[in-house]
C-alpha cells in the first residue's frame, strides 16, 4: 500500500461543528488532493466525535497516537482554530509541538507555528502557511459555463489552492523508511484540530512540487472525436487540454499562409496540456463521458505511457528561458511584429506576459481584447520587437508577421542548451509609405489606444480608427476619445477615437475626426440601443454632424443593415465606402452605386471585435502627395479623394492614362483607346489580376501556380462614360484562398474607380438601380413614420436635441430629399415617376 490512513477513533474528542460549515466538512475515509485519510469513523454517516482537538479551551495534555510503521513521509491533517493575525498579533506562534518517535528510541520535535506548518481554514487572502498545503489543489474553472459575474475570472483558467476545513503538513523521517512508533502531539498556546494521519512508503512529495510538464496526448486508434477532452489529476494538477495540429511538421512551415495562422483542428486528439503531478499520481483521460485511458504519471516520465485509446508522453526535454530579437533583414532595425512559438508537435511557447491560447481557443467578443492574436489553431503575441520566456530546447518552430509588406518568418530553428538570445530576421519586400501610400483600419472595436498603438505596430499598420460605439445598455471605448490624434512617437503609427453609431435597421455609419461626441451613439433599441429605445435621430443627421465638424463619413459594411445607406449616398452624406469580406453581394452593391453615378471612394476595415481578428486584415491604402506630411487629417482628406485602394493581403498599383484612381481621365465625345496598367504583388500566392469597367471584366492576367507578382499593360477602347478598377478577386468567391481569421476573410484586393468622362462631365444613370434606390428611401421613411418606436408627441413631457416642432418630421426630412434627387434624376432622363 503506498499510502495508508491512520485510525485515531482512541483519541478524538470533538465534532466537525468546530469546523467551517460551509462547504460541508469532509467526514470517514476521503481522499484529499488525491491523499486517504480518515476522518472519524470510516462511515461518514456513523455517530460520535471525528477530530482530536488541543490547546486553549480544548484538551491541554500532551496525547501519543500511534503509527507503527516504516514510513518516508507522514502527512498530518490539520487547523488552527483561532487566530489573531488580522488584529495585528504575532506571527509563528507556537501552535503545537510534534514529537515523532522513531522506534530506534530517538524523538524528533518539530515546532508547529501559526503561518508555517499550520493555518486557521478559509483565512484572509494572503495568508496562507508557508511550509502546508491547503486541503483542496489549485485547480482550474468550469471550461464553458458558469455565473455571469464570474466572466473575467474564467480567462484565468486557474483557480487557487483552498484550505476550506484543513491542510496537509508533510513530515520526512531522518532514515528514509524508519519505523515511526507514535507521534507525540503536546499543544502549544492556539486552540488547533487534528483530522487525519496518514504514512507513506514512497520516496516522492505526497503534494507534488516538481512543476507542470507539458505532455502529448495522441490516440491509438482512429476514432473521430471532436470537441475536447478533460483530464483528471488525483495527486497533482492540469490544465485544460488544447487540441495540437495534425499536418506535419514539414507542411507547417511549407505553408503558403505562413505567419498567418493554420486551421483549427476541430477533433480533440492530439492534444496537450500541463501536468503537475506527484509519481505516483493517476491521469485520467476523458473525452465527453467516456474515459479514454489511465496512466501513472511515473510511465510518462519514464518515457511515455499508453492506455486504453491513448497515448501519453513527454513533450519536451530541458528549456532555456530566451529573449528574442525581431530586426529588419537589412537594416538591423527592430521591428514591432507578432509571433509565435511551438514545439515540432504543435506545442506553443509563448512570451512571457501573452496568452498561450488567446482567451482559451474560444469565442472573444468584448472580453480581454488586445496583445495576442488568435489565428484559426494559432496565437500570436503582438511584440514590441523584443520577448522573452521558456523556449523548448531542441527544435523550435518561429512563426513571425508584420503585415503585408514583410514576408513572413516560418522556419525552424535549434535551442541549444544555455541558450539565452534569438536573433530573427525579416525581409521587407514591399514599401507603400515610399510610394506615398498610408495604411489604415477604418473600423476597430474594444481595444485600448496604446494596444491599438502595439497591435497597428506589429501589423505595419499607419492607422487605426479605434470606434466607440454602443451594445444596447453596453458603451465601449468611452474612456479613450479625446478629440484629436494619438501619434505614438518614432512610430507611424496613428490612433484616433472616432465612432460608430448605429440602428438595427436604417444602418450603422462611422464617423471619423469628429473633435466632440456625436449622440446619441446608437437609437431605437436592439441590439444597437437600449430595450425600448426610440428612434431618436438617423444616420443622415449623424453625417451632417460630423461634416459640420471637419469630419469624413464612412458608410461601413456596405450595404447592410441595408435602409438609410441609399439616402445617405443619394444626398451625397458619404465621402467612402467600406469593404469587410470578399462577398458576391458587398462587390455588387458597391458596383451599383458606381454604376448609378455616384463616385465613392473604396476602403477596407476589419470590424474587430475578437482576439481572432487583426487589425488592417482588410486595410485601406491612402495616397498622399510628397508635399503632404502623413497626419491624421491628411489621411482623412486622402480617404475622401478617392486615391485608395482595399488590401486583404496584395498590394496594387493601377493607372488609366497615367492617372491613379479617385482621378476623371476626360475624353472627347467619340471617345478613344486608353492605356490601362496594374501590377498586383503578395506575400500570398497570386492567381489572377483583373481589369473591371462597370462591374464586367475587361481584361485580365492568370497563373495556375500562384505567382507574388502579376502584371497587366492593355489598351481598352471607350465610347462612353465609365468606370474602371483593378482588383485581385474573382467573380466567384468559392475559390479565394481564405484568411484564418473568425471571419475567413478571402485573399483580395480592389482600387477605389478611375473615372472616365466622354464629351462632357462624367455621369452614369441606371434606370433598375433608381428605382432600387428609390424604394429603399420609401421603406425607410414608412419605417420611420408606422414602425419605429417613438416617444408620445407631448412637447410638455419631451424635449428633442434639435429644435424642430415635429420630430418625425424632423426624423423624415433627409429621405425627401433623397427622393427629390432620385425623382430629379429619373426626369432628366425621361423616365416618369
Amino acid at each position: 500500500m503506498d499510502y495508508e490512513a491512520l485510525s485515531l477513533d482512541d483519541h478524538l474528542n470533538a465534532g466537525l461543528d468546530l469546523l467551517p460549515r460551509h462547504p460541508a466538512a469532509p467526514a470517514g475515509d476521503v481522499h484529499l488532493r488525491g491523499l486517504p485519510f480518515r476522518i472519524g469513523a470510516a462511515d461518514p454517516q456513523a455517530a460520535g466525535p471525528r477530530l482530536l482537538a488541543l490547546g486553549p479551551g480544548h484538551r491541554t495534555s500532551a496525547v501519543r497516537l500511534p503509527i507503527e510503521r516504516a514510513a518516508r513521509r507522514v502527512i498530518v491533517l490539520h487547523s488552527l482554530l483561532h487566530s489573531d493575525l488580522e488584529q495585528g498579533g504575532p506571527l509563528g506562534v507556537l501552535a503545537a509541538t510534534y514529537r515523532f518517535h522513531l522506534a530506534t528510541g530517538e524523538a524528533v520535535e518539530v515546532p508547529i507555528r501559526e503561518r508555517f506548518e499550520i493555518a486557521v481554514p478559509q483565512p484572509p487572502w494572503g495568508q496562507y502557511p508557508f511550509l502546508a498545503h491547503p486541503d483542496h489543489p489549485d485547480d482550474t474553472p468550469s471550461r464553458d459555463s458558469g455565473p455571469y459575474s464570474g466572466i473575467g475570472f474564467r480567462l484565468t483558467e486557474a483557480v487557487q489552492a483552498a484550505a476550506w476545513h484543513f491542510y496537509l503538513w508533510v513530515w520526512t523521517p531522518p532514515q528514509p523508511g524508519a519505523v515511526v512508533s507514535a507521534l507525540e502531539v503536546l499543544p502549544g498556546e492556539l486552540p488547533l484540530v487534528i483530522g487525519g494521519l496518514t504514512v507513506s512508503c514512497l520516496d516522492e512529495d505526497p503534494v507534488p512540487r516538481v512543476a507542470a510538464l507539458p505532455v502529448v496526448i495522441e490516440a491509438t486508434d482512429q476514432v473521430a472525436r471532436p470537441g475536447q477532452l478533460s483530464l483528471a489529476v488525483d495527486r497533482g494538477a492540469a490544465t485544460y487540454p488544447q487540441a495540437l495540429p495534425t499536418a506535419p511538421a514539414a507542411d507547417f512551415t511549407a505553408d503558403p499562409q505562413a505567419g498567418w495562422g493554420e486551421g483549427q483542428n476541430p477533433q480533440a486528439l492530439p492534444a496537450t496540456a500541463n501536468i503537475q503531478a506527484s509519481d505516483s499520481a493517476t491521469i485520467t483521460v476523458r473525452h465527453a463521458d467516456t474515459v479514454l485511458g489511465r496512466v501513472t504519471w511515473r510511465e510518462v516520465a519514464a518515457g511515455g505511457a499508453t492506455a486504453g485509446a491513448v497515448r501519453v508522453r513527454l513533450a519536451e526535454d530541458g528549456r532555456n528561458w530566451v529573449h528574442t530579437r525581431v530586426v529588419d533583414a537589412e537594416s538591423g532595425e527592430t521591428l514591432p511584429c507578432r509571433v509565435h512559438f511551438r514545439s515540432p508537435a504543435g506545442i506553443p511557447y509563448q512570451p512571457h506576459g501573452h496568452h498561450t491560447y488567446a482567451c482559451g481557443n474560444i469565442g472573444s467578443w468584448h472580453s480581454d481584447i488586445g496583445g495576442d492574436l488568435r489565428l484559426g489553431q494559432i496565437t500570436y503575441a503582438y511584440i514590441d520587437g523584443t520577448c522573452q520566456g521558456w523556449l523548448p530546447r531542441g527544435e523550435v518552430i518561429v512563426d513571425v508577421a508584420r503585415g503585408y509588406e514583410y514576408q513572413p518568418l516560418r522556419t525552424r530553428v535549434t535551442i541549444q542548451p544555455g541558450q539565452r538570445e534569438l536573433e530573427l530576421r525579416l525581409q521587407r519586400v514591399a514599401d507603400l509609405n515610399e510610394r506615398g501610400y498610408w495604411s489604415g483600419d477604418t473600423h476597430v472595436h474594444f481595444l485600448s489606444t496604446q494596444g491599438a498603438h502595439l497591435e497597428a505596430a506589429g501589423e505595419g499598420l499607419n492607422v487605426v480608427n479605434l470606434l466607440q460605439s454602443q451594445w444596447g445598455h453596453l458603451f465601449t471605448n468611452t474612456e479613450e476619445f479625446t478629440g484629436e490624434a494619438s501619434v505614438r512617437a518614432g512610430q507611424k503609427t496613428i490612433v484616433y477615437a472616432a465612432q460608430e453609431n448605429r440602428q438595427h435597421l436604417l444602418g450603422h455609419l462611422t464617423l471619423l475626426g469628429q473633435k466632440r461626441p456625436i449622440m446619441p451613439w446608437c437609437s431605437d433599441g436592439p441590439s444597437e440601443s437600449f430595450v425600448g429605445d426610440n428612434l431618436e435621430t438617423t444616420l443622415c443627421r449623424w453625417a451632417d454632424a460630423c461634416h459640420a465638424q471637419g469630419g469624413t463619413v464612412v458608410l461601413p459594411h456596405i450595404p447592410n443593415p441595408n435602409g438609410e445607406p441609399a439616402a445617405l449616398i443619394t444626398t451625397g452624406r458619404v465621402d467612402a465606402v467600406e469593404w469587410l469580406t470578399h462577398a458576391a453581394y458587398t462587390r455588387q452593391e458597391y458596383y451599383r452605386y458606381l454604376n448609378a453615378g455616384y463616385r465613392l471612394p473604396l476602403a477596407g476595415g476589419t470590424d474587430k471585435m475578437t482576439q481572432d481578428v487583426p487589425v488592417g486584415l482588410y486595410r485601406t491604402y491612402v495616397w498622399l502627395p510628397d508635399d503632404q506630411e502623413f497626419t491624421y487629417d491628411a489621411w482623412c482628406r486622402g480617404l475622401r479623394s478617392g486615391n485608395t485602394f482595399l488590401s486583404g493581403g496584395p498590394l496594387l498599383s493601377f493607372t488609366v492614362e497615367g492617372q491613379m484612381p479617385g482621378a476623371t481621365v476626360t475624353l472627347p465625345g467619340n471617345g478613344g483607346r486608353v492605356t490601362v496598367e496594374a501590377v498586383a504583388s503578395s506575400i500570398f500566392p497570386l492567381h489572377c489580376l483583373q481589369i473591371v469597367r462597370q462591374g464586367q471584366v475587361v481584361a485580365e492576367v492568370r497563373d495556375a501556380a500562384g505567382a507574388r507578382r502579376l502584371e497587366l499593360r492593355c489598351e481598352l477602347p471607350i465610347d462612353a462614360h465609365t468606370w474602371l478598377a483593378a482588383r485581385v478577386g474573382e467573380d466567384d468567391v468559392s475559390g479565394y484562398l481564405l484568411h484564418h481569421d473568425g471571419w475567413r476573410r478571402g485573399v483580395q484586393a480592389h482600387t477605389s474607380p478611375v473615372y472616365l468622362a466622354v464629351g462632357g462631365a462624367w455621369e452614369l444613370f441606371d434606370a433598375p438601380t433608381m428605382q432600387y434606390l428609390l424604394t429603399l428611401v420609401d421603406g425607410s421613411l414608412e419605417y420611420i413614420r408606422q414602425h419605429s418606436r417613438q416617444y408620445a408627441e407631448d412637447h410638455a413631457r419631451v424635449t428633442h436635441p434639435h429644435h424642430h416642432h415635429d420630430h418625425v418630421e424632423w426624423l423624415s426630412e433627409p429621405f425627401h430629399e433623397a427622393r427629390e434627387l432620385l425623382h430629379r434624376r429619373l426626369h432628366q432622363h425621361g423616365i416618369p415617376h
